[in-house]
C-alpha cells in the first residue's frame, strides 16, 4: 500500500487543537518511515496473539495501535507477523512495547514505531482487548481516528 509521505509537524502547525500529540518517544523500525491510517486497537500485555490475528485480516490502510503496557520484556511483534500486516495492507504499527527481528522489519514497507527490541517471543493467549479506547502517555486512541507518524512523532486525531 503506497502512501505520499506526511509531515507531523506541518499537520501540527495547522491543525494543532485538533491533533494529540504523544510525547513517548518510539523509535523507527519498518521502512516506512512516515505512515498515517484509521487507527485500529488492542491493549494486550505480554501477549501478541491478538496482534497476530489482527494483522492477518486486511488492514485497508489502517494503523494498529498496540497497548502494550510499556513491558519490555517481550516482543509484541516480530518479522513474520509484520510481513503479514504489509501484506494486508496496513499503513503502520505503533506499539508501546517492543518488537525483534528490527533487520528484517527495516526491509518492509511498512511504518513501525515501538519503544525498543528484544528478541524473546511472547506466549499467544489471546489476551486484551480489541477496538476499545486506549491510552499511551496522556493521549487517548479511540478506534477510527486518524494517526499520522513520521521521524518527528505520532499524532491522533481528539
Amino acid at each position: 500500500m503506497q502512501q505520499d509521505p506526511i509531515s507531523t509537524a506541518d499537520l501540527y502547525d495547522q491543525y494543532g487543537d485538533q491533533l494529540q500529540s504523544i510525547s513517548i518517544q518510539f523509535q523507527d523500525f519498518g521502512g516506512r518511515l512516515s505512515f498515517h491510517g484509521p487507527a485500529r486497537t488492542i491493549k494486550c500485555h505480554e501477549d501478541n496473539g491478538l496482534v497476530k490475528e489482527t494483522l492477518s485480516f486486511p488492514g485497508n490502510g489502517a494503523v494498529l495501535v498496540v497497548d502494550g503496557g510499556g513491558s519490555l520484556r517481550y516482543a509484541l511483534m516480530g518479522d513474520m507477523i509484520a510481513a503479514n500486516a504489509e501484506a494486508n495492507g496496513w499503513a503502520g504499527v505503533l506499539i508501546y512495547g517492543v518488537v525483534r527481528d528490527r533487520t528484517a522489519l527495516a526491509e518492509l514497507q511498512l511504518g513501525i514505531k515501538a519503544l525498543g527490541s528484544n528478541p524473546r517471543k511472547t506466549v499467544k493467549r489471546g489476551h486484551g482487548v480489541v477496538d476499545e479506547v486506549i491510552t499511551i502517555g496522556d493521549v487517548q486512541i479511540r478506534p477510527g481516528a486518524m494517526v499520522y507518524a513520521d521521524l518527528d512523532g505520532v499524532l491522533v486525531e481528539r
